[in-house]
């Protein structure tokens, strides 16, 4: 959903051409399960973009962080783009790649803390915009991310009319969507769950620090 939700935004602005980008062609499956057919590769992705934006996720994040290759293209891009954005942990790339430093960034809530060792000012809100840099918290949070780019590239009233379209007019079921409002006996084990995901998302920050 971290790419999903805010491809299905960019896809609704009329005109545009999304590129979904990988280091090469060949299909990619996503962390629960989903193929994704990339439409271009680092060196036929458009030297120039209007929006540059990473996704999320867990162990293929980490991976992309730590890559030569990804990390060079996305500080190449993102010297140029017009915005530089991310959504879930996708930030931890920006944050690899030293496109956050001095700016306000927000992250899943696990690993929101970490974008500081990458110089970055963690900040809790579902989406943060620091000058042109805007990203969205986690994973559900790209919807309201996908939303705040279509009124920034577009107006509020397109937006709007894309909200409306989608019917994005959340009412869960239960209120346990975040840290704040989770009851103990449902953070506890999440917590515990991701705890290995924060370990090594810090032992890559810390790395990253380390070796500039």
């Amino acid at each position: 959903m971290d790419l999903i939700g805010p491809q299905y935004m960019f896809g609704s602005l009329m005109g545009a051409k999304v590129y979904l980008v990988a280091k090469s062609l060949n299909p990619v499956t996503s962390d629960t399960g989903v193929t994704i057919t990339p439409t271009a590769t680092f060196e036929t992705c458009p030297r120039d973009l209007t929006v540059l934006f990473t996704p999320g996720g867990t162990g293929g994040t980490l991976a992309a962080a730590q890559d030569a290759e990804t990390l060079a293209f996305m500080t190449d891009r993102g010297s140029r783009a017009k915005y530089v954005t991310s959504v879930c942990s996708g930030s931890l790339i920006l944050g690899a790649a030293g496109l956050l430093k001095g700016y306000k960034a927000t992250s899943h809530w696990s690993v929101r803390e970490v974008l500081a060792k990458f110089g970055a000012i963690p900040t809790d809100a579902r989406v943060v915009r620091d000058r042109n840099r805007i990203t969205g918290a986690g994973v559900t949070a790209g919807l309201d991310f996908g939303l705040t780019m279509l009124a920034e590239l577009r107006d509020q009233t397109y937006a709007e009319c894309c909200q409306l379209i989608a019917e994005y007019d959340p009412q869960p079921p239960f209120n346990a969507g975040s840290l704040k409002t989770a009851p103990a006996n449902v953070k506890a084990p999440m917590i515990e769950m991701l705890a290995d995901f924060v370990k090594k998302s810090e032992a890559l920050a810390s790395g990253m620090k380390s070796s500039v």
